[in-house]
């Protein structure tokens, strides 16, 4: 029996990303089942350790020299690309990333095959392997760490205090420990009348948004709606021991220009018939929670005009936006970069237009870590691998070097096949004009 030899390789983009596709145990529980051997890239700082990984009976190596297929999880930088490999990572392509077209082309001239995790679906189009859950729990919890320090700077003790980032913690359960006790104290003591009521708008309701909700339930928390939100501080009948959580959907975003009933299906396949409908909950929120998909077919969120509106008229509540979804440029429009682990937070002046990282100065605080996931390292790595598991023998086992047409994969996984030997997929051309513009 021939045995097949994949790589693991060690993420290199970020010096904070600890994360892995497949752990220990899941690579232990594979070889045991097919002729597989994995080789592994030595990491000082992956969160599982080089010991963890030859226990399992995987081979610690310094390069992936000889391993055809390689599992990652991040972009690869230019140096590492090497030729004729399959790559299974989340590339960021397929919105035509200029950032990374320059990757995509140097894997089109080393003849590399390109498997997108982004891209793995289901017949109804859901994804398959995701850690959007794990960015949200990550996400909301460094939301309302953010959301203490920024009051606490301004006066305004809080409970939140409490909490730490998100990382500093060993595990979720810790995370939701610290929550927990936050939330016992908001229902015996209450939240002080400065934040009253306390206001969390989250967008989206896919995995990212339950993540977060999923850390909002820990506390006392009472769910109202966005036509709610408007009426919920002129009424004065709201609660100081309980958080207000709001949750949009797209019809609560969005308005059709011609002023037709909102239609989702119209509203996807024909963005540009719709326009911004958000403006008018901005001022109502305390914090905002970005969960949800965007490309530049659709308004943004928040503008920056909006902002240096509101906040002249002085009715810029807004503390803290947690910016989830973290589109430079994008939805948030005043995210201007994915923000690093040990930077994690900065505060938009909207009348200078300028950030400064950390909590202090005037303006909002922005949080918008591009790798949240990696802030729960472990238990992200772990459920991630379980999704991808029972794909990797058929990933690692298939014969790229027949045609397209001919790729022993499972539907899932060709459908997410972007390079195949160096050429873009038929599902894929598109990306090719990215590439020409970007890479003359």
């Amino acid at each position: 029996m021939i045995m097949i030899n994949v790589g693991i390789r060690h993420e290199d983009k970020y010096e904070q990303e600890r994360r892995v596709a497949i752990s220990p145990s899941h690579a232990k529980r594979l070889m045991e089942k097919h002729p597989i051997a994995f080789y592994v890239e030595s990491s000082e700082k992956r969160a599982f350790s080089d010991d963890e990984f030859e226990q399992a009976g995987c081979s610690l190596v310094n390069r992936l020299d000889e391993q055809q297929v390689v599992f990652g999880l991040k972009e690869i930088p230019l140096p590492s690309i090497a030729k004729n490999k399959t790559y299974v990572i989340f590339s960021h392509v397929i919105k035509g990333q200029s950032y990374n077209m320059p990757m995509l082309k140097k894997m089109m001239d080393n003849h590399c095959s390109l498997i997108d995790y982004e891209c793995i679906v289901d017949d109804n189009n859901k994804r398959l392997i995701f850690f959007g859950r794990y960015a949200g729990l990550a996400g909301m919890t460094n939301s309302l760490w953010a959301f203490g320090l920024r009051m606490k700077h301004l006066g305004v003790e809080t409970p939140f205090q409490l909490l730490k980032q998100t990382h500093t913690y060993f595990s979720l359960e810790d995370v939701k420990k610290d929550i927990s006790t936050i939330g016992k104290e908001i229902s015996e003591k209450g939240l002080p009348s400065e934040i009253t009521p306390l206001t969390i708008g989250i967008t989206g309701y896919g995995n990212v948004s339950k993540g977060a909700q999923e850390i909002l339930s820990l506390l006392p928390t009472i769910e109202i709606s966005p036509e709610e939100l408007l009426a919920l501080k002129q009424s004065k009948k709201y609660s100081n021991k309980h958080l207000y959580k709001i949750v949009f959907h797209e019809k609560h975003i969005a308005r059709h220009k011609e002023g037709k009933p909102f239609e989702l299906n119209e509203f996807f396949s024909s963005p540009s018939c719709f326009e911004s409908d958000f403006d008018k909950y901005v001022p109502n929120l305390q914090m905002l929670v970005n969960c949800m998909y965007w490309d530049s077919r659709y308004d943004r969120l928040i503008t920056k005009d909006l902002m240096e509106k509101l906040y002249k008229k002085s009715d810029l509540d807004l503390k803290v936006i947690g910016d989830i979804t973290c589109d430079p440029n994008g939805s948030i429009e005043a995210t201007h970069m994915g923000t690093p682990i040990d930077d994690p937070i900065f505060v938009y002046h909207p009348i200078t237009r300028k950030p400064t990282f950390g909590y202090k100065g005037e303006g909002v605080v922005i949080m918008a870590i591009d790798i949240l996931p990696s802030e729960l390292p472990r238990d992200a790595s772990l459920a991630f691998a379980d999704a991808l598991e029972p794909f990797v023998f058929e990933i690692a086992a298939c014969n790229y070097n027949l045609d397209f047409e001919n790729l022993k994969l499972p539907l899932p996984i060709k459908k997410a096949l972007i390079l195949h030997n160096g050429k873009l997929t038929p599902k894929y051309q598109y990306i090719q004009n990215h590439i020409d513009s970007c890479c003359q």
